[in-house]
């Protein structure tokens, strides 16, 4: 379904994937099978997004940008693609962002350019996010710390003493930003 509001330029959408009103698509962007790409949203030519994404309004995916499967993108979810933005820079230098399959971005969180958002991550509302997320992190503040690991289906694990149970009993460490199995 592809809003008669939307202005959608790709031919590259997957099958059954949502497009509401006020959403730009442009030319050359991959959008996998059972996406919902909320209204006001826009996604340019140098995207590739995976399949079961959504991605809530006010969101802009910029060139560079690889979102895996199931991912979740909040409302206004901010993201960077260049490390000294200046007006005409003809020294301009892409940065990649790469959202690895499970991790969810909350709302009005700010995502920097040239990172990895590890797989099953959680990165809470208003995070400001300047380092790569590692696989289950939980991370919160600004700029955004690990505070927590996540279990499989997005819910978070249980603090005990000095680690973190998951939902299967095993227990997990957080040592200097990195998250293992004890």
């Amino acid at each position: 379904m592809i809003h008669p509001l939307s202005d959608v330029k790709s031919k590259h959408i997957g099958k059954n994937t949502k497009i509401w009103q006020y959403s730009i698509i442009l030319e050359g962007a991959t959008i996998g099978e059972d996406c919902n790409i909320n209204c006001y949203t826009l996604i340019e030519s140098l995207v590739k997004i995976g399949n079961r994404v959504t991605i809530k309004p006010g969101v802009f995916i910029w060139d560079g940008m690889t979102i895996e499967d199931d991912v979740m993108i909040g409302p206004n979810a901010t993201f960077t693609n260049d490390k000294f933005p200046k007006s005409k820079n003809t020294n301009y230098q892409m940065q990649h962002l790469i959202i690895k399959r499970n991790a969810s971005i909350g709302a009005n969180a700010t995502i920097l350019g040239g990172l990895v958002i590890g797989a099953h991550s959680l990165i809470a509302a208003g995070a400001l996010v300047t380092k790569d997320v590692p696989e289950r992190a939980l991370m919160k503040g600004s700029p955004a710390k690990c505070v927590g690991c996540m279990n499989l289906d997005g819910t978070p694990m249980v603090k005990s003493a000095n680690h973190f149970l998951d939902n299967k009993g095993q227990k997990w460490e957080i040592n200097n930003g990195q998250i293992s199995k004890i």
